[in-house]
């Protein structure tokens, strides 16, 4: 492994480390732009109210929009597997703006339904969101990785590939 890789490996695992260490960071910046739309469309449709900057209010219904439903964690998992993954830095930006976006649509969607699930077919809400929580998200974050990697034809696999390039370098020497 050259100097430049090796530097560049680094990198990539100490800015994930540093962004686990932070992951409040991922909260404040994908907080705003998850509520904002979905208070907008929810404005425009049903003359939603927001309130604390965190909660909107529909038809006298208090809807609190909670770290879970920002799912900072979701695009934390999307950033390890591009930054654990061996690619050219500029496939990575583009790769990390397609996830990003690509999370952030489908969740603003997400909680949208979800909505329109409460107020449309209450009785099914709370199975409904169960489902979603526990497998949909899972679902959602591993169907984005893999239209990303078809995409932008990605060949290596996430931590495997920089193991075994570290393996093969060590046995060279």
């Amino acid at each position: 492994m050259k100097r430049e890789q090796a530097v560049y490996l680094f990198i990539r695992y100490s800015i994930l480390v540093a962004l686990g260490f932070g992951l409040e960071f991922v909260y404040r910046i994908f907080t705003p732009l998850t509520i904002y739309p979905v208070y907008w469309i929810l404005n425009s449709l049903y003359g939603a109210v927001l309130v604390d900057n965190d909660a909107i209010v529909i038809k006298g219904v208090f809807i609190e929009l909670i770290p879970a439903c920002i799912a900072g964690s979701a695009y934390y998992l999307l950033l390890i597997l591009n930054l654990s993954t061996p690619m050219d830095i500029g496939k990575r930006l583009k790769n990390i703006v397609y996830l990003i976006f690509s999370f952030l649509l489908l969740n603003i969607l997400r909680i949208l339904a979800m909505i329109w699930i409460f107020f449309a077919l209450y009785n099914y809400f709370n199975v409904t969101h169960r489902i979603v929580w526990y497998i949909g998200s899972t679902i959602m974050v591993v169907v984005i990785w893999f239209i990303g990697v078809y995409i932008f034809n990605i060949k290596e696999i996430p931590i495997y590939s920089d193991i075994k390039n570290i393996i093969k370098d060590i046995k060279k020497r």
